[in-house]
């Protein structure tokens, strides 16, 4: 455990300065969008006082931050999308940085009088960390937002907004922020899985070079036909499936579960039995 939480903290030390700056961009681009929408309707609100004379609010609808999330959608999927194709690409580079990276890490890092198994769950407890931290910044936002929202809309404007309605105003949320936690379950749990199978992929082609390139990919679309079977098969999108829907989902669970144990076994025995440097 001493050893893992080493490498852990080494993981998380060596992506610092990158999730820093992911955080900033998202705070940076989300709470400038809120100000400029805000800033924007008071505008409007101004030129319509202006032509016509009258009260903002006998043609306006009260200012609303849950109104702002939705219709500023765009500038908030920017930095969530950015900070999910970081991740995607750093999944790749938590493994190759120490083969290609200066010196020879990889060997030193191979060498350690530890578990090969501490270094694999150290950088996928690395991974599964970044996401977490961004999804709780990502919900620390929100007030956030609504209280820079709510400085710059007239008091006498401005319509209470709950945040969780703020949240589900926005289709990104829907998927990052689930509602239930069946939903949040079936989202992360695709992710952890594709994870799983992209670090047994990267260490078949660790393990064979070139001829494991080959390995990798037959494996991640196995995978991914075994993931989708359900859905071609079972019948489990349409109401006249062969199954019952409680047991189309048991099945998917069940094969969901398979890949899981799979991939970490596999991981676990290249690490120990055939990775090299």
């Amino acid at each position: 455990m001493r050893n893992y939480l080493k490498l852990l903290h080494m993981e998380i030390h060596r992506f610092r300065y990158i999730l820093f700056v992911l955080m900033g961009l998202t705070a940076l681009v989300q709470m400038c969008a809120i100000a400029f929408n805000a800033m924007g309707e008071i505008n409007e609100r101004n030129v319509y006082f202006e032509q016509t004379g009258r009260a903002p609010e006998e043609f306006f609808a009260a200012m609303s931050y849950t109104r702002a999330v939705q219709e500023t959608q765009f500038w908030f999927a920017v930095p969530v999308g950015l900070s999910i194709a970081v991740l995607v690409i750093y999944a790749f580079l938590i493994w190759y940085r120490d083969w290609f990276g200066r010196g020879t890490f990889a060997y030193r890092l191979l060498s350690l009088p530890s578990e090969r198994r501490n270094i694999y769950f150290a950088k996928l407890t690395a991974i599964l960390t970044f996401v977490f931290v961004l999804v709780g910044f990502q919900l620390l936002l929100m007030p956030i937002g609504r209280a820079i929202f709510a400085m710059i809309a007239p008091a006498d404007q401005l319509q209470p907004s709950y945040i969780a309605d703020a949240i589900f105003a926005n289709q990104v949320f829907k998927i990052l922020l689930p509602r239930s936690f069946a939903e949040f379950f079936v989202n992360y749990g695709l992710g952890i899985i594709s994870l799983l199978v992209l670090f047994a992929s990267i260490l078949l082609e660790r393990s064979y070079r070139w001829l494991g390139i080959v390995y990798g990919l037959a494996y991640a679309g196995f995978c991914a036909l075994l993931m989708v079977y359900p859905l071609l098969a079972l019948g489990l999108n349409y109401s006249t499936g062969y199954f019952y829907t409680e047991e189309a989902y048991a099945i998917q669970m069940a094969i969901d579960a398979l890949i899981v144990v799979a991939s970490v076994w596999l991981g676990l025995y290249l690490l120990k039995k055939k990775v090299s440097v």
